[in-house]
This record gives structure tokens, sequence and C-alpha cells, in this order.
């Protein structure tokens, strides 16, 4: 399935998320970072902030990637990928290589997270969009007096357990807005509605080899849940009303 027909914007994020805090030496960050180029090229502008340090390629290309380092987590995306293979490629690598270059330890493992981004870019109020679409016909929209009541933050978040035992779970999120630099929420802001599918695989692994085969259950459980839920249940509805303004 071709994600991007359905939206302006599609990403696809992965995140490795550590109990231990990475080194924050030069060498270990710069040689796998070195190497990472050496593997994908377009990969090539460092940029540095003071929780981040990122390895991107250049900005106005129609696929963007990038590979950034926090000091518990380790990520990397891929935004308008041209198809899913390459995506996963890229997400495969880090995962095969970081953890030799930056000491990580099957013990420091917390999570693995893959996110499928939606953008959906729309120039009408994006909380009565969202409300239209998704609570006007659900028991939800008792909560509202139309006559009265105007939608001003419409934000759903829902989580699943895919296993019993819970450590292979979802989240569906629709955000309507960005943070705003004082940390309030940007309402008012031109941004698009986003719907971000996260599923992640909680907890240590036994071994550093068993992260691609995590990753490639991600992304079975990702794309399932993408075109067999989000897409029919959260995206259409919201497309839909997107068109009807």
């Amino acid at each position: 399935m071709s994600y991007r027909a359905w939206c302006s914007d599609f990403y696809v994020n992965m995140k490795l998320g550590l109990k231990m805090d990475l080194p924050a030496a030069r060498e270990p960050v710069l040689e796998l970072f070195d190497r990472i180029r050496r593997q994908v090229p377009s990969l090539s502008r460092l940029r540095r902030t003071d929780s981040e340090v990122a390895l991107e390629s250049p900005e106005g290309e129609p696929s963007l990637m990038w590979v950034a380092m926090k000091a518990t987590s380790l990520r990397a995306g891929y935004v308008n990928p041209p198809d899913m293979a390459e995506t996963y490629r890229l997400h495969r690598f880090l995962l095969e290589t970081a953890p030799y270059f930056l000491s990580i330890s099957p013990l420091d493992i917390d999570s693995v997270d893959l996110v499928f981004g939606f953008d959906l870019e729309t120039e009408h109020d994006r909380d009565i969009i969202v409300y239209n679409a998704l609570f006007s016909d659900s028991r939800l929209s008792g909560l509202f007096d139309p006559d009265h009541d105007l939608p001003i933050d419409v934000q759903p978040f829902i989580g699943l357990a895919l296993t019993p035992e819970g450590d292979w779970q979802a989240f569906v999120e629709v955000k309507t807005r960005p943070k705003a630099a004082d940390g309030s929420s940007a309402r008012h802001l031109p941004e698009p509605i986003s719907v971000i599918l996260t599923v992640r695989k909680v907890g240590p692994v036994a071994t550093l080899d068993e992260l691609p085969a995590v990753l490639a259950s991600l992304a079975g459980h990702a794309e399932r849940l993408a075109e067999s839920r989000v897409i029919p249940h959260v995206i259409t509805p919201l497309r839909d009303e997107i068109l009807s303004h």
C-alpha cells in the first residue's frame, strides 16, 4: 500500500529506548555517524542542540532522512520514503550497527518503537475537523452542546496491548497542534492534523542479534494496523471531512 497517497506527508520513525545514558564522548558518536554516512551518503549534515546530536540529509529534498541521539535513546526517521523497503533498511542498519559503537547491552534496552505518521493538511479548524469526523456520531458527542459549545481540544489517544503479556503494544494518537515555544498548546498555528501509529516492543532482548527480528515484527504489526484499522477508521473519515469543506 502507498501510505503517502492517504496524506500530505508520511513518515516512518524508529526509536531504541535505553535505561542507561549513551556515551557522551566524541569518538564513538562521530565514528558511528561516519559509518552511517558511508552506508547512506545523503546523511551528510551534522546538527547539535543542548539535548541531541543528529545526522541529517540536506534540506529541501522531497524525501528526508535523519538519525539522532539523546541521552537515553537512539532514533531515526524517513519522511516521504520512496518505498517501505528503503525505510526499513535504514532502521535495520542502525539497529545492527549502533550497539557495537555505543556499547549498548541487551539488558540496557528498554523498548523499541516503530512509528507511522500521517499528516493531513487543512485550512479549517483542526479540532472541529477531528470532532466532526470521529466523535459527532459517538456517545462522546453528548459532552458537547452544539448550540453553545465549540470543540477547542480534540486529540484522542488510544493504547492497545497486542499480547496477553502486554510486551507488544500499539498506540494511536490524533494531534491537532504542536506545542508553542512557551510550552502552551499552539491551536492557531498553520499545522496539519497528525495521525500517529506507534507500535512498541517493551523490555530487554536476549541478544543484540534479535533486534532486526523485533523490527520486522513491529513492521508487520504496524502495517496490519495501519491498513485494517487506522486508515479506514481514522484517516479516511478525517480526509472525507476535510474534503467536505
